[in-house]
């Protein structure tokens, strides 16, 4: 097993892999910008380097000084969490020439499954459904008007090396095509530096259903069943549950299965996700592989009662896998949703600032995924995402119930948040009969129409200091605990 670990991320995740080292004996390393100097990755993590400025491109995104850090602190593997390099293969590449462990897939299987035109016809050749469309870059508007006239509009217009709802766009008609096919090259070359996009056909309201696979270097995958992911905002997911109220286990049993020749196809090993569009038939197809851990893989854990990011550092040290198919059961049912600092009344706008108070929601079947605490500052210099609210119980209905009473406990002040209109579709009676696909909030506009109570009004105020005094003995000392180890990371610093 590895003695030290680099975690080059920032937020919940870079803390939830600190706390999985400290279960494991392992000394984590923590990387942080002139942003997140006072942050809680940086404190909590056993030793802490300054690596550069607050825009992502002078620190987390900056291979250079990352490299030179891992060798001279003499760390044995790096962890990339999910986002800045979890899935550049360039930057693994280099990992691996330093003599480093990458702790995920190889570069190889990255680049393979990077590239969405390379990526469908893979799967294709591995008798994998996927949806009809290209399989190489359609280079012309001409080329892509006539392939979309074989398709059959509404088709998508598709960055090649994208991600995240980035560098996509439905075109339903023939006179839309040549202009949407020029902008989506521009955001391509703007998000992905790669212009080269695809086309594929529309699926109409399906539903983003995902398998999480796990492969070791010794050849052994398993799959640890499918998350539902449709509800969305902006193409990106919010509230994410596993199982999926929505697939049987004859629909399972084929998704899983599929799921497993994917990864094998590409020679894949640790944590990993296939992810798939479901028609209202139950047909499903490949839609992409995401190559690192997963933001809702805590549903996962909760079901299963495996640790998916222990698993992956024991994995990447070279050992098998801790379990068999056959000792994986779905326990429970799980539901997650993601504490984002936004606005949904305006288009889903980030908000930053200071948290003024900040209280989790606790009790049986609740986990918070945190990468704040009191008087953190949200910027505009990463993603809004602050926490995850995870909750477990015997069924979905239970779990529906035991995720609206935390949300009705979380208590964030001095940033705009999403908590009001999680409740309100958590609520809804659609959501609680599984009555949604991927266009549910688009449809479903009753969501938007009341104003929110993001902002803290009187009488969350007087509930605010209430809090805040009750909890002002406990953050003193932290926060005394936090300024006594500040001169190590100072000492630290890293330029």
């Amino acid at each position: 097993m590895f003695k030290k670990i680099l975690i080059v991320n920032r937020g919940e995740i870079a803390v939830r892999v600190i706390r999985a080292c400290k279960e494991l004996g392992i000394i984590s390393a923590a990387i942080y910008s002139d942003a997140d100097k006072t942050s809680l990755h940086t404190l909590l993590a056993d030793e802490s380097y300054h690596i550069g400025a607050a825009p992502a491109s002078e620190s987390y995104l900056n291979k250079n000084k990352i490299l030179d850090l891992a060798k001279k602190i003499k760390a044995d593997a790096i962890h990339p969490g999910y986002g800045f390099f979890s899935e550049n293969s360039d930057f693994i590449q280099a990992v691996e020439n330093a003599g480093i462990i990458f702790i995920g897939p190889s570069s190889k299987s990255v680049s393979k499954m990077g590239n969405k035109t390379e990526a469908r016809t893979l799967m294709s050749q591995n008798k994998v459904p996927i949806v009809p469309g290209a399989t190489k870059p359609v280079k012309s508007i001409n080329e892509g008007i006539k392939l979309a006239s074989q398709i059959g509009y509404p088709i998508l217009l598709k960055a090649v090396a994208g991600g995240g709802g980035k560098g996509m766009r439905k075109i339903n008609s023939q006179e839309e095509f040549s202009s949407s096919f020029e902008a989506v090259k521009r955001e391509a070359l703007k998000a992905f530096a790669n212009d080269d996009i695809y086309i594929e056909k529309y699926i109409n309201n399906p539903r983003h259903i995902e398998v999480q696979v796990f492969g070791d270097k010794l050849g052994n995958y398993v799959h640890l069943f499918e998350r539902e992911c449709s509800i969305q905002r902006r193409h990106q997911k919010i509230i994410e549950e596993a199982p999926s109220s929505f697939v049987d286990s004859e629909t399972r049993e084929k998704i899983t299965s599929a799921a497993i020749k994917a990864a094998k196809a590409c020679g894949y090993y640790n944590a990993g996700t296939i992810e798939f569009l479901m028609d209202s038939n139950k047909n499903f197809y490949f839609l992409e592989m995401n190559t690192r851990i997963q933001v809702e893989h805590p549903v996962t854990e909760l079901i299963t009662g495996k640790d998916l990011v222990k698993e992956q550092i024991a994995v990447a040290s070279g050992k098998p896998l801790s379990f068999t198919q056959n000792e994986i059961k779905i326990n429970c049912h799980s539901i997650e949703a993601r504490i984002y600092a936004e606005d949904p009344q305006n288009n889903f706008l980030p908000s930053t600032g200071n948290i003024l108070n900040y209280y989790e929601p606790s009790g049986p079947g609740v986990r918070v995924d945190s990468g704040i605490r009191r008087d953190s500052a949200v910027t505009v210099y990463y993603d809004p995402l602050v926490a995850k609210l995870v909750c477990w119980d015997s069924n979905r209905d239970n779990a529906i119930k035991k995720i609206l009473r935390a949300l009705g406990e979380y208590n964030i002040s001095g940033i705009t948040n999403n908590i009001s209109f999680l409740t309100k579709i958590l609520s809804s009676e659609k959501f609680i009969k599984g009555d949604f696909d991927i266009s549910f909030l688009e449809r479903e506009k009753i969501l938007f129409d009341s104003p929110e109570s993001n902002l803290v009004d009187a009488d969350m105020q007087k509930a605010s200091a209430i809090l805040a005094g009750l909890l002002k003995m406990r953050t003193n000392v932290f926060q005394r605990k936090s300024d006594a180890v500040s001169n190590k990371w100072i000492e630290q610093n890293y330029e």
